[in-house]
């Protein structure tokens, strides 16, 4: 079993950056591949980004291809996403997500563990 934390979040003007962090409890952080999602208000949660159990595999949404950024230290037990260019409709609570195998995966109900989230809010 894993514990996810995340951390970044806030207020950003369009066209900024944040960087959020997922901190994982445990010793098996290495058996996860590791997925990011969002949450907008009125909005189901949606797929962001995904990296493999060794980071050699990445997938990303088309929505955020380009702009973010998804990597992971292993030995920090920490994944993280680099957002850039952010946009207004990127705002959302943002959730990290592990799943007890090697390849990634964007769908939700194939993720085991989950944050509790952390907001991050783009103005115009």
């Amino acid at each position: 079993q894993v514990q996810l934390v995340e951390s970044g979040g806030g207020l950003v003007q369009a066209g900024g950056s944040l960087r959020l962090s997922c901190a994982a409890s445990g010793r098996t952080f290495g058996s996860y591949a590791m997925g990011w999602f969002r949450q907008a208000p009125g909005k189901e949660r949606e797929f962001v980004a995904a990296i493999s159990m060794s980071g050699g595999s990445i997938y990303y949404a088309d929505s955020v291809k380009g702009r973010f950024t998804i990597s992971r230290d292993n030995a920090k037990n920490t994944v993280y996403l680099q957002m850039n260019s952010l946009k207004p409709e990127d705002t959302a609570v943002y959730y990290c997500a592990a799943r007890p195998r090697v390849g990634y995966s964007p769908l939700l109900y194939e993720y085991d563990y989950w944050g509790p989230g952390t907001q991050v809010t783009v103005s115009s």
